[in-house]
């Protein structure tokens, strides 16, 4: 194994543990930007919706331009942009500027994903064996890095633009040096063409492939909406409904993002030992007990509990869907890939805002009933994936 492919696989790493540290360090925010502009949870709800929007919007349009320019070209200009619209949502005082300060991030939010996720896929092809879990643990990484400066600066009394602007500093920072141990990946005109076959589905596997894809982006709706349920509503969780302060909430989404990493660092070699589909079912059977706990539990070490076995149970689920889609059809991995998380990123938009509207009609803990059910689904639907043994025969097959 060469160099330049280690060096690769570190600066992917690095990519996303920026993403999911400028992330988190939005999330950790909310309930101090949320009495900032005096909106209700149910405004947030429908503001959080043009964030996914946003991102959703922003992972479309980075998608082709991945396809067109190379990760090597996109991945580092999406760091820099998401760094610097990262200070957005902490200066507005009204609901509309906060709108479109959310829409501006996340639609570079998404553009950072997609990219990096792709870069991860082409990484992974070439390491010829499991390795897409790992690179989503240092995302959750990122959280825990995320929500430890937010509750230190909620602390200290400092602004959330004060403290925003600076991790938005330091991340263009991150983004530039760490562009150039990238691979210089760009499509070939076989890869564009099957893609397009699979698209059009004239061949009788490609449907079949196809419908099989659909599927696993559906399972990927239900577990990013749960997760994006997670990331926006953990730390108010704590602070409205078990009294908690703003410093303590904040580990609420720390607890969260803590055990996803576990989780995902250890993802790898279950799914060499276990299977693919044994992660998907029995991870999402955890987050549904985990998920249980937080909503009839009236004590925060409990809820903390609850939390950290959300993150635990979910930890190894996405990862499992989007190397399952990329390697379905090697020929067309980047449009499956592109399916899976599309689909995932409208259960990010619909997660928060459905957990704000429910909160018209019931208590913000009871909300998270629906989060219950999503993970049931999941769970019983889990086997879809083929073994992980399988996979990885596929992938030293198709790295040879």
């Amino acid at each position: 194994m060469n160099d330049s492919l280690r060096t690769a696989r570190v600066a992917t790493f690095v990519y996303f543990s920026l993403c999911g540290t400028l992330m988190g360090t939005w999330v950790v925010n909310i309930p101090a930007i949320e009495e900032r502009v005096g909106i209700t949870h149910a405004t947030l709800g429908g503001l959080l919706v043009l964030l996914g929007l946003g991102a959703f919007i922003g992972m479309q349009v980075a998608g082709r331009l991945t396809d067109s320019l190379g990760a090597r070209i996109v991945v580092p200009a999406t760091g820099v942009l998401c760094s610097a619209t990262l200070v957005l949502p902490g200066l507005p005082r009204e609901p509309w500027t906060l709108a479109g300060a959310l829409l501006a991030f996340g639609f570079c939010n998404g553009c950072l994903d997609v990219s990096m996720n792709a870069h991860a896929v082409h990484v992974e092809k070439a390491y010829g064996r499991p390795v897409m879990s790992a690179f989503h643990a240092t995302f959750s990484v990122g959280g825990v890095l995320a929500a430890l400066v937010g509750a230190a600066t909620a602390s200290a009394g400092l602004s959330p633009a004060a403290g925003m602007a600076a991790m938005g500093a330091l991340g263009i920072a991150i983004a530039l040096v760490s562009a150039r141990a990238l691979l210089p990946t760009a499509p070939t005109a076989a890869d564009t063409g099957s893609a397009g076959q699979t698209e059009q589905g004239p061949a009788a596997e490609h449907r079949g492939t196809s419908r099989h894809i659909w599927i696993l982006a559906a399972l990927a709706l239900l577990v990013m909406l749960c997760e994006g349920a997670a990331n926006d509503w953990s730390a108010l969780h704590l602070k409205d409904v078990l009294g908690a302060p703003a410093s303590t909430a904040a580990f609420a989404y720390g607890t969260f993002a803590a055990t996803m990493t576990i989780g995902r660092l250890l993802a790898d070699r279950l799914v060499a030992r276990f299977g693919s589909m044994a992660i998907l079912r029995y991870g999402a059977a955890t987050a549904a007990v985990g998920i249980t706990i937080v909503t009839v539990s009236p004590w925060i070490w409990a809820a903390f509990t609850g939390w950290a076995l959300f993150g635990l149970g979910l930890s190894g689920c996405v990862p499992q869907l989007f190397s399952a889609a990329g390697h379905a059809d090697p020929s067309a991995a980047g449009a499956n890939v592109s399916r899976v998380a599309g689909l995932g990123y409208v259960g990010m938009l619909a997660g928060p805002a459905a957990i704000g509207w429910l909160t018209h009609l019931v208590a913000l803990n009871h909300a998270f009933v629906l989060l219950i059910l999503l993970c049931a689904i999941t769970a019983v639907a889990a086997g879809i994936l083929r073994t992980g043994s399988d996979r990885t025969r596929e992938m030293t097959a198709s790295s040879s």
